[in-house]
């Protein structure tokens, strides 16, 4: 198989940084982009010339471009393109800051957005190429704290759906990638907490006993590896995939529960379309 190269933003950690081993211990390149550059010293010491290391804040345009441009030259291509920078912004709707709500945007969404942009026209050119976008279970769900957070990553799936439709004729590839609850640190260390309302104590409570019960038993990151090795290799990657053991049981009964309630209020609906002439 032909080795491939790949730009991956927050290499540093969590799906990042397996995603990056995975890809150099079977021989590809990997442009390894990070805040702290500091964190990607092994992968530089051990992998040598097959990696790049970069630092790279993703809400910052041009530096996006110029990294993208830098990583393109270094390797004389981009083949996989994983937009994983992100982080969770826990508060309820009313707690949140305007910053707090404009960064977790700025990040998670205007970040995955300018790289996606930044690549295209090499893609393009090539006329091949693989995006996968990092979303979650709460791209396609929601619970409460995490509102900002579900904002994100819904308008990513929904910019992801039409970039597919929009580069498949260039024969570039997107792939939504929505893991469920892993061992990361994306609860802790790399989490932000806005400031609580004392009116939202018996919510939050409610909502923590609840994430503990979702994530009983949170997935490996490390399992993570083989699996997104099989979607940039299939001919025909999925746009959607889970990843993890739980997002599927939460998606179907939040899908029947949808499905239910526009069939319930079908005859409104219809109704509120008017007479036809």
């Amino acid at each position: 198989m032909t080795s491939k190269t790949w730009f991956i933003t927050g290499a540093s950690r969590g799906f990042g940084r397996e995603w990056a081993l995975a890809a150099l211990d079977r021989g590809d390149n990997v442009v390894a982009t990070a805040r702290d550059l500091r964190s990607l010293d092994d992968l530089v010491a051990k992998y040598d010339g097959s990696v790049l290391a970069l630092t790279l804040d993703v809400t910052d345009r041009d530096a996006v471009f110029d990294a993208v441009r830098q990583g393109h030259s270094h390797f004389g291509r981009l083949d996989v393109i994983a937009n994983n920078a992100g982080y969770g912004q826990f508060g309820m709707v009313e707690e949140l800051s305007e910053q707090e709500a404009r960064d977790q945007i700025e990040t998670n969404l205007f970040g995955a957005l300018w790289v996606t942009q930044a690549v295209l026209p090499y893609l393009r050119e090539q006329r091949n190429g693989h995006i996968l976008q990092v979303t979650s279970i709460g791209g396609i769900s929601a619970f409460s704290n995490i509102g900002m957070y579900h904002a994100s990553k819904w308008a990513l799936e929904g910019i992801s759906q039409s970039l597919a439709l929009e580069v498949a004729d260039f024969g570039i590839k997107v792939t939504i990638i929505e893991p469920g609850g892993y061992a990361t640190d994306w609860g802790g260390s790399s989490a932000k907490h806005a400031t609580t309302l004392p009116a939202y104590d018996a919510t939050r409570d409610a909502s923590a006993r609840a994430r503990t019960t979702r994530q009983t038993s949170p997935g490996d990151p490390f399992a993570t590896r083989d699996a997104v090795l099989r979607i940039v290799d299939a001919e025909t990657p999925p746009l959607r995939v889970f990843f993890g053991d739980g997002p599927l049981a939460v998606a179907t009964a939040d899908y029947e529960s949808r499905l239910a309630t526009w069939r319930e209020w079908e005859p409104l609906s219809i109704a509120a379309h008017g007479h036809k002439s």
